[in-house]
């Protein structure tokens, strides 16, 4: 109960910061005249880029989203599972592949809601990934930070796989590091041997990577992952292995030592539900920015990954539909002074596991606040291909030669969260779909 109200206090503190902010700018352009208001939300990799290179139907696109000012005409918020590098830093990029301009506040990384994780913001974290994830982790308000490369040069021994790397001539003695309170895997690592070595090192330790292993330490000291994308798409033809891919390493390897399932403290970007509550506060500080003084009714969220994307946009919105039905239910108690013996509460298979909700299983925000929906738009240009077959409606078939269940372990399957609202080609066409559907002119 602690930990739930810790959760929300910090959640209420950050919309609070957020929506101060967002008061503080004033746009001379307003669209709120329009009554059905509503928000975007971008993947990046296989919709607007592919590596490096922008999908020209991008550029197109943006140019349409802002006005001859370089004023955006509805909120965007650009959703990633990446989360290698700062978010000022991913502005850069994208406001140079789109030719328009990008704000920090616009993009969220998978690695965002970190922030509300304050109770870990004091403990010793040992951070996984590539980039500058000490920056990182500073930035997202952790205080003490070790990297795996801090491990390694503490214990030198630790890290035998690739032979070169070995201590030569002599080996030196242990430095003895701070013990490690809980571990952050920001994203997949260049050298995936010693990110699972010393991972499994700490965890078989009590954080302890200088100590005998003991498979008597169980429960493990807390594990928070951010990205679960098994797959991504670059400039290759076929997708590339993500971060989901090492988590599924991980888990394998700790399980083959120990015999216990790896447990996560929490599992953060999409598809989990924390993500995308964070990404509509987002998207109601962009509103606020224009000027808008009707809530955000609609969010649509496009991407290329059926099991990242698609998914994660229909659980949340399954979220939201969950917490309409419960408001109807109070107001319907308060109603009849005393419980209503017709109101059905939400089917098992329609309540979210912690797991879904991003380790966090609180309601971040008051039903009033929440919008009404969100749409799912999948395009043909990165993950996922017109070509590929649906996948199967039976569970208990989600691994066969063609069809293969590509989510988290954690998260249970089910084929309807991965069928998109709509299918395009690419994210122009999302774009102009989503303004025929509201009504607005999109020039």
């Amino acid at each position: 109960m602690q930990r739930l109200r810790c959760f929300k206090s910090c959640w209420l503190l950050l919309r609070s910061s957020c929506e101060g902010a967002a008061k503080q700018t004033t746009s001379s352009r307003c669209y709120s005249h329009n009554p059905r208001s509503f928000g975007l939300l971008f993947d990046i990799d296989g919709v607007l880029v592919r590596g490096r290179t922008p999908i020209p139907a991008a550029k197109q696109c943006f140019r349409n989203l802002v006005d001859r000012h370089g004023k955006y005409k509805v909120p965007v918020v650009f959703v990633t599972n990446a989360g290698n590098c700062m978010r000022q830093t991913k502005a850069e990029h994208l406001s140079h592949l789109l030719e328009v301009e990008v704000s920090p506040d616009q993009v969220m990384l998978s690695h965002s809601p970190l922030r509300i994780f304050t109770q870990f913001h004091k403990k010793c974290v040992l951070v996984s990934g590539q980039g500058p994830v000490e920056e990182v982790a500073h930035n997202l308000g952790f205080e003490d930070v070790v990297t795996i490369d801090m491990v390694r040069e503490a214990y030198p021994v630790l890290d035998m796989v690739d032979h070169n790397r070995r201590p030569k001539d002599f080996i030196p003695p242990n430095k003895n590091l701070r013990p490690i309170d809980a571990i952050i895997l920001f994203g997949e690592p260049i050298r995936w041997e010693t990110n699972l070595q010393l991972i499994v090192d700490v965890l078989l330790t009590n954080g302890n990577p200088g100590s005998l292993w003991s498979s008597t330490q169980y429960p493990h000291i807390p594990v928070l992952a951010c990205n679960m994308d098994l797959l991504w798409m670059a400039e290759a033809k076929n997708p590339r292995f993500g971060h989901g891919m090492f988590l599924v390493c991980l888990e394998n390897l700790y399980k083959k030592v120990t015999g216990y399932d790896l447990k996560y403290e929490a599992l953060i970007g999409k598809p989990s539900v924390v993500t995308y509550n964070y990404a509509e506060l987002l998207i109601r500080q962009q509103a606020e920015k224009l000027g808008w003084n009707t809530p955000v009714k609609t969010l649509y969220a496009i991407g290329d990954n059926p099991m990242a994307d698609i998914y994660g946009a229909n659980l949340y919105n399954r979220y939201l539909q969950a917490s309409k039905h419960t408001k109807v239910k109070v107001q319907a108690k308060s109603c009849r002074g005393g419980a209503d013996p017709t109101a059905q509460s939400v089917d098992d298979h329609r309540k979210m596991t912690s797991a879904e909700m991003g380790g966090a299983s609180v309601a971040y925000r008051s039903e009033e606040d929440l919008p009404e929906a969100c749409s799912s738009i999948l395009v043909c240009t990165g993950v996922y291909s017109r070509d590929q077959q649906e996948l199967p409606s039976d569970p208990a078939q989600t691994v066969t030669e063609q069809h293969i269940f590509h989510g988290h372990r954690d998260f249970r399957f089910d084929p309807t969260l991965t069928q998109p609202s709509f299918v395009v080609q690419d994210v122009k066409e999302a774009v102009e779909l989503v303004f025929q559907q509201e009504g607005w002119p999109l020039e």
